[in-house]
């Protein structure tokens, strides 16, 4: 096992990406040395798809071997988030607890603590599994991912402040016209409503379901994957999705780490936030056009010229554009 990353196949103002396998990559950081590791592995899936998900019987352990690296790694303060969809057992309409047994086994065995739960709710996911939901009709459709915020200690940094969602119509009248819609008091619930709820701080606190659509049709990176022949990643998340994490955890200057990079969109994420980020991939066609991302609109010779040479392996590309120079290394 090598404890050197290699040369990253390309790099940008706040990142860089890495092809390989993160257990191999991960033991090359310097201890401590991360605010945020948030990722989405390949899910436990019934069947076997082209991004290589493992087996649901080999899954769990499979997942653990991350855990003691991904925590090395990890500064005091830091966290780690992870990205876990559903899944059903094979052949039968009960649902698997693969995602359940990530969480337990790294709090119980590995001493995560669960800073907290999210739920990420996708309204345009399709109805899955077929079977179940639209054959026979006697399941739901599986719209919710289970997102674990994991820390090493009970205070990890983080500020709520930096994430807050526009304010309901209702709390907007309430604070144009607080005497006409509340007076302060202690409530049933126990709550006690002061004089200073009726405040504009700005948004409200988000809450942890965070309904965010996947809907990515016409992005730059889809259009110049298309213009070049090259393949997508088949399961990319929303940039909102990251962005969040990013935003809520880190700071500007702090380092994000995305162990299953797929079509980087963690680092894109993390670039638009002004925060560092490093980028693993194990297959090294996604994270060859996941450059895509890192690029203003370029005419199409200009997109052509440039895969060309990262797929001909014919030496460093440099891009510029007004926001950040972009650095294809040797492919």
């Amino acid at each position: 096992m090598s404890t050197q990353l290699p040369d990253p196949i390309y790099t940008t103002i706040w990142g860089k990406a890495y092809v390989g396998d993160s257990l191999d990559l991960l033991p090359a950081l310097a201890a401590e040395s991360v605010d945020l590791v948030i990722t989405s592995p390949p899910f436990a899936l019934q069947r076997k798809k082209e991004y290589g998900n493992e087996d649901q019987e080999d899954y769990v352990d499979w997942l653990l071997q991350f855990a003691d690296p991904i925590k090395r790694v990890l500064k005091p303060t830091g966290s780690f988030v992870i990205d876990l969809g559903g899944a059903y057992l094979r052949g039968r309409p009960i649902r698997s607890l693969y995602n359940f047994r990530v969480l337990l086994r790294l709090c119980d065995e590995y001493d995560f603590n669960l800073a907290e739960e999210f739920f990420w709710h996708n309204p345009a996911k399709l109805p899955s599994p077929i079977e179940w939901v639209n054959k026979r009709k006697i399941r739901a459709k599986d719209s919710v991912d289970t997102i674990w915020w994991f820390s090493k200690t009970d205070y990890p940094k983080a500020n709520v402040q930096s994430v807050l969602v526009p304010y309901s119509e209702r709390m907007k009248k309430l604070l144009k016209d607080s005497d006409k819609f509340y007076s302060p008091k202690k409530r049933p619930s126990g709550h006690d409503i002061s004089k200073r709820f009726n405040e504009d701080k700005g948004g409200a606190i988000p809450s942890n379901l965070l309904q965010i659509s996947n809907t990515e049709s016409n992005s730059t990176y889809l259009r110049n994957c298309q213009m070049v022949g090259a393949k997508p990643h088949p399961a990319r998340f929303p940039e909102k999705l990251p962005a969040f994490f990013i935003e809520f955890l880190t700071e500007p200057g702090d380092t994000v780490l995305d162990i299953f990079a797929g079509s980087n969109t963690t680092g894109a994420a993390a670039e638009h936030a002004c925060r560092h980020w490093i980028a693993f991939e194990k297959e090294r066609n996604y994270l060859e056009t996941s450059a895509f991302r890192f690029i203003e609109e370029k005419s199409n010779k200009e997109v052509e010229s440039m895969w060309q040479r990262i797929s001909a392996s014919t030496g460093a590309i440099h891009l510029s554009n007004s926001q950040q120079q972009l650095l294809l290394t040797q492919i």
